[in-house]
């Protein structure tokens, strides 16, 4: 089979385009990411996100985001960036792009230079429901305990379109995030899975995150867990 695909990243984050606004998404969706995301067998990506006909009147496509190992995923802050470029260069000739997922709405992004686009992400929220957890409270879930690998830690769990489980520490580049990534990812408190930051308090205005992206292992960045 013969498939055209673009190859693009955001931030490090690096994802397998394909353009299926004309044709709509394959029923082999999932297993195409799994086969083409096998970094040094195959393509090699974070996942793969499909192009797909616009859900609302004003939209100009939908983003379906598949991860490494061929689940779906929400939102992807970085993957949106990219695939505004990814119109833009093929078509969409304009400054301000809108885009449609099916279970994070609209995202309007704009054009701010040769290749950079900012995306209104909207507003988080702390809520149990939204981030898909259970048994840590009535929320908002900011500053609550959380016991993961058998310790004990203070956590925010906020979402963005997509849920997270941020994690203040002072010593970032001493956490074994391939190990310890996966302890919160399938922790009972998250049934449908996390994404998990590792952040330290640089100064004011300075963060210094590493994360775990549930479906993809560490990465080098994460849009909407910035």
């Amino acid at each position: 089979m013969k498939l055209n695909f673009t190859k693009m990243q955001g931030a490090g984050n690096d994802y397998i385009y394909i353009d299926c606004r004309a044709a709509g998404l394959p029923p082999d969706a999932a297993a195409w990411a799994v086969q083409l995301s096998r970094r040094h067998f195959s393509v090699g990506a974070d996942g793969v996100i499909y192009l797909c006909p616009p859900l609302r009147a004003d939209g100009d496509a939908a983003m379906r985001m598949f991860n490494a190992d061929g689940s779906e995923g929400v939102m992807c802050g970085n993957g949106v960036r990219c695939a505004a470029e990814f119109l833009y260069t093929h078509g969409v000739r304009r400054d301000c792009i809108r885009i449609d997922t099916p279970s994070a709405g609209q995202r309007v992004l704009h054009r701010v230079g040769d290749g950079l686009w900012q995306v209104e992400m909207g507003r988080f929220t702390a809520a149990p429901d939204a981030v898909g957890a259970v048994g840590l409270g009535g929320g908002p879930l900011l500053d609550v305990p959380l016991c993961a690998g058998g310790r004990a830690w203070r956590v925010h769990c906020v979402a963005v379109g997509n849920p997270h489980c941020v994690v203040f520490c002072d010593k970032v580049d001493a956490v074994d995030v391939p190990n310890v990534g996966p302890l919160f990812e399938y922790s009972e408190y998250f049934p449908e899975r996390v994404n998990t930051e590792f952040v330290r308090v640089v100064n004011d205005t300075t963060l210094k995150m590493r994360v775990w992206e549930r479906g993809n292992g560490e990465t080098l960045a994460c849009g909407t867990g910035a």
